[in-house]
């Protein structure tokens, strides 16, 4: 079991209270894996099996919400919901690949055991498309996810979500409106094999995971753009599910580079923090104004001398900062600051606890490190 200090358990539960939620302090224990499951690419699944998924994901489009969090009406939104809360502590930070981990792995379990999905939560290989997602299969408006906005809104006209009224976003906003796109070819580019292969090359966490949401993570976001690209309330977009998935094979195959010593590997900040950032050449990303990690900044005086190896912390205002028009960056009194729990200091550890406000069991980054453990499913 894992200890927590008593004041960040209170001030934790009383930041919940507001929506009639709580936050355990501990995890529960782990389930032995009795199968696993194999998460394949969408490009390799039959047309039957495409079809399954989108129905279970417009399955969670109708289903009443069981969660009670802020704004959500259906189990779609519930997880949209629950990323808007936990957005401050899930990005930018050590356990941005755990989380991302959990919150895909706790949808996965909302479409098998709430719609009846019986295959597994697949992923968007975006290697294959980088540099070209408006030509991607998967906008497909039949067996896919709807092509690019239009009109004023950017709203998505086609495939099956075409009709879904989103009550969240952007960002902390809660205001219907459709599911929007604006697709850059241009954002989508560090999804490229090679970017992916640099990531691939590093040896340690603190190398692997910046160059992972630098690149790949931007890519996938800025590429699809709108709604996708707003940090807070980007899960609206369906397309979110498969783009994290498709980050965490990535996390997963090169755990597998050197189990042994990868399964433990953690570290990192535990809240979003410029100076706290790992140092080191990262790919080009995709995030809005520009701003890939990495990039050469002017400073103060105007000279191009400053390389940041990081994001500026949100609503700074800083040179490609997420603080942007439109965008409802500035968190609103209704929503309380999330609280760090198991990791009473700023670096990331094997105890920090990942919660999803009831979404599924709480779990420590430990008991996230192995996909063959409690979560139960391999890549192909």
């Amino acid at each position: 079991m894992v200890p927590v200090l008593a004041t960040t358990v209170l001030a934790l539960l009383a930041a919940t209270a507001a929506f009639g939620l709580s936050v355990d302090e501990e995890p529960h224990e782990a389930a032995a894996c009795a199968a696993l499951k194999t998460r394949r690419g969408w490009h390799t699944l039959t047309d039957a099996e495409k079809k399954a998924y989108l129905d279970a994901e417009l399955c969670l489009m109708k289903t009443p919400s069981t969660s009670g969090i802020r704004g959500a009406r259906t189990k779609f939104d519930d997880f949209q919901a629950a990323h808007v809360l936990q957005m401050e502590i899930a990005h930018f930070v050590g356990q941005f690949l755990p989380f991302h981990r959990l919150f895909v792995w706790a949808h996965e379990q909302a479409l098998q055991n709430s719609c009846g999905y019986t295959g597994a939560q697949p992923y968007w290989d975006e290697t294959l498309d980088a540099g070209a997602f408006s030509k991607s299969p998967i906008l497909d408006s039949i067996l896919g996810f709807g092509g690019d906005g239009t009109g004023p809104n950017n709203c998505i006209e086609t495939g099956p979500f075409a009709n879904y009224t989103n009550p969240l976003g952007p960002g902390y906003a809660i205001n219907d409106h459709c599911i929007d796109r604006q697709i850059s070819d241009a954002q989508s580019a560090a999804a490229s094999p090679s970017v992916v292969a640099r990531c691939m090359n590093t040896t340690r966490y603190l190398d692997f995971w910046p160059c992972v949401e630098g690149g790949p993570h931007g890519a996938g976001h800025g590429g699809i753009g709108a709604q996708m690209l707003n940090p807070i309330s980007s899960p609206g977009d369906p397309l979110f599910f498969l783009h994290h998935t498709w980050l965490d094979r990535i996390w997963a195959q090169w755990q597998d580079g050197d189990p042994a010593a990868r399964l433990k590997d953690m570290g990192g900040n535990n809240r979003q923090n410029l100076s706290a950032m790992p140092t080191g050449p990262f790919p080009t990303g995709g995030f809005p104004g520009g701003f890939p990690w990495g990039t050469v900044l002017p400073t103060a005086t105007g000279s191009a001398s400053q390389t940041r190896t990081g994001m500026p912390p949100v609503g700074t205002g800083a040179p490609g900062g997420f603080n942007m028009p439109g965008m409802n960056m500035t968190r609103p009194a209704d929503v309380p600051e999330p609280e760090v729990v198991g990791d009473p200091g700023n670096v990331t550890t094997l105890t920090h606890l990942v919660y999803l406000y009831g979404l599924v069991q709480n779990r420590t980054v430990g008991e996230l490190m192995d996909t063959r453990g409690f979560l139960c499913y391999e890549y192909d």
